[in-house]
């Protein structure tokens, strides 16, 4: 199964702005059309919890688009799960992906978190990643991945500067 990690940072590599989440605030609207694009595009998208809570606003739920939210309590969101639509797991990334391969899904958009990011790297799952880089440097916030010791190489694909402002969105292919 192909799995695609798309990222938004600033320069200083922060996800977050301190410790508010909404990312919506932050961004261009470039990076939230490539964004929403790629959501449009892909009919499995996975997030991790802190994920799924900072962008509970936005989500429209859609027949025929699976969004999976990553967490250790699964049993707490179960007045939120929308069958086919809206589910909770608390399996690890490599077991969840073998099942929904298994559904008959090929490719899977990972939204992050840092956390969930970390864990798919560490099991060597990413395939590629998009990260937009914003023009702005925030010294505190979160990082793209964390929790974990990581050594991994990746491969630059693209460059693409979105804006005046020198947003990039920078593609890469990771090494396994």
């Amino acid at each position: 199964m192909k799995v695609t990690m798309v990222m938004l940072s600033s320069i200083d590599g922060k996800t977050t702005q301190g410790n508010n989440k909404n990312v919506y605030v932050w961004s261009s609207k470039e990076d939230q059309r490539h964004f929403f694009s790629l959501i449009k595009k892909n009919n499995l998208i996975v997030m991790g919890r802190a994920t799924y809570e900072a962008s509970k606003p936005v989500i429209k739920l859609e027949k025929g688009k699976l969004r999976i939210i990553l967490t250790r309590n699964p049993k707490k969101y179960s007045d939120q799960v929308v069958k086919d639509q809206l589910e909770f797991s608390g399996e690890s990334p490599e077991k969840l992906l073998k099942q929904l391969s298994l559904l008959g899904y090929k490719e899977i958009l990972l939204v992050g978190g840092s956390a969930i990011n970390s864990l798919f790297l560490k099991q060597n799952l990413i395939d590629e990643l998009y990260l937009t880089i914003e023009p702005k440097i925030f010294g505190s916030g979160k990082n793209i991945t964390e929790g974990q010791l990581l050594d991994k190489c990746l491969q630059l694909i693209s460059i693409k500067k979105l804006n005046k402002a020198g947003t990039l969105l920078l593609k890469y292919k990771i090494n396994k």
